[in-house]
């Protein structure tokens, strides 16, 4: 849709009256019911955190032994799809950045990180499911080629599988799409840092993926806390500053991890095969731990390899590395992912300006009556996301 113009101070504005009273009637029914959740939660709070104890579950971060302060950096990555009149103009961005920097330790980057791609494409349904793809893909490769100690991704490590089948098996059947053929071409070096991430085994570096959001209970059903929260809600009140609970194997999925290969090309296929081995079985042994730095920040929900979690000095650099991130209540997530974030945002928010400059150019060029190319490319909606 077109950037609303409306005051975000008067949200109301141009809804029906009657609309507004009744959505705030069944709002103030839905809070008394998660009034009442967060207060059973509040009451269970004791027992939960004897039950962690119990299980050997809970840990505090002087456990995991001295650290030195890693360097630090954050990915995350953005697309967006301007829907004109006779084409689409797409854009995918992922940007790496990094983090506070302790005063003895010198800076790698003097300004962010990036991979992008603009282009104009004609209509057809598995453009976004495509470019999204592609967009995780560059925010793989700037995780894999970034030379500090400790990476922090947005979101779960389990999410470029899914995305990935889905283009691997879009792109082949729209080969009119230039994205579709700039994805597949570079579908194996996505796969190869993919692969890189989730097996670790140098130990300078340590690569961390932070959901914000998950349905994954690995701790809940394990203890068989109740199923209306999720882990990280009941940890977030749980866990005190400093602690966290002992690495879990990622909680296993309904269907055994694969990756769709039937449409692809030879010899394309063979390799994405090869490399697909290997990132299911690494998938298999990935951990999950919650780590609560500070006292008004949440529980953080902490992906990380194997090789990661089975070694404690390891998980001390994630932990020293996260705990210099967040210091400071401005900001509900590490530093770094903040910045990361913020930039990635403003992909969406700028393609219209970016398609302004476009039609300009073609009708200074344009032989023919202009009016024709403000016509074409007149813009009727804006698709965008991330992960």
């Amino acid at each position: 849709m077109e950037p609303s113009s409306v005051n975000p101070s008067s949200p109301f504005v141009g809804l029906p009256a009657a609309l507004v009273e009744e959505v705030l009637n069944r709002t103030t029914h839905v809070a008394q019911g998660l009034l009442g959740s967060f207060s059973r939660a509040k009451e269970q709070r004791t027992e939960l955190r004897r039950q962690l104890c119990e299980a050997k579950l809970l840990w505090h971060r002087s456990e995991l032994g001295p650290a030195p302060f890693p360097t630090v950096c954050a990915t995350d990555g953005s697309y967006a799809i301007e829907r004109l009149l006779t084409t689409d103009l797409v854009a995918a961005a992922a940007v790496a950045v990094e983090g506070l920097t302790p005063p003895s330790e010198t800076r790698y980057w003097a300004q962010p990180h990036h991979h992008v791609y603009v282009q104009a494409e004609p209509h057809h349904e598995a453009t976004a499911t495509i470019l999204r793809a592609m967009m995780l893909g560059q925010e793989l490769q700037l995780a894999r080629c970034a030379p500090h100690d400790l990476v922090l991704l947005d979101g779960t490590l389990t999410l470029p599988i899914i995305y990935f089948n889905q283009a691997l098996n879009a792109a082949p059947r729209a080969p009119q799409l230039h994205t579709g053929q700039t994805f597949l071409a570079g579908a194996e070096q996505y796969l190869h840092a993919y692969r890189e991430l989730l097996t670790l085994t140098r130990n300078d570096k340590q690569i961390v993926a932070m959901p914000k959001y998950s349905t994954r209970r690995e701790i809940g059903q394990l203890l068989g806390w109740p199923d209306q929260q999720d882990d990280r809600g009941l940890l977030s009140a749980v866990l005190h500053p400093g602690e966290l609970t002992r690495p879990l194997p990622l909680q296993a999925p309904e269907q055994p991890w694969h990756f769709s290969t039937a449409a692809l090309p030879q010899p394309l296929r063979g390799a994405i095969d090869r490399l697909a081995q290997d990132v299911t079985a690494a998938l298999n042994r990935v951990h999950v731990f919650y780590y609560k730095p500070q006292t008004w920040l949440p529980a953080l929900r902490i992906e990380v390899a194997e090789s990661v979690a089975r070694s404690r000095e390891r998980m001390a650099i994630v932990v020293q590395g996260l705990d210099m991130q967040c210091a400071t209540p401005a900001m509900l997530e590490p530093y770094p992912n903040f910045l990361a974030d913020r930039m990635v945002k403003a992909l969406a928010k700028a393609l219209p300006a970016f398609r302004q400059v476009a039609t300009h150019h073609i009708a200074e060029r344009f032989e023919g009556d202009v009016e024709e190319v403000f016509f074409a490319m007149h813009g009727y909606r804006s698709d965008s996301g991330r992960k």
